[in-house]
């Protein structure tokens, strides 16, 4: 039940990153959640971060929403 309230959590957090002013940030925050989800679900924290931070980083090159 933790890990479903923790990734819960992260999803919200992951939501309010369109609200960031830049890449950098968005990034940070994108690398920050990866992270997170990956190490509540067993995996590698460093692969979750990098997945997550460039997620974060390009989602206003591919989507609406960051802009």
């Amino acid at each position: 039940m933790f890990k479903f309230r923790l990734v819960i959590a992260c999803l919200a957090v992951a939501g309010l990153s369109a609200c960031l002013d830049n890449d950098l940030e968005r990034g940070l925050a994108g690398a920050a959640g990866g992270a997170i989800v990956a190490d509540a679900f067993g995996g590698d924290p460093v692969t979750g971060a990098i997945v997550g931070g460039a997620g974060g980083a390009l989602c206003d090159e591919f989507t609406r929403q960051c802009r």
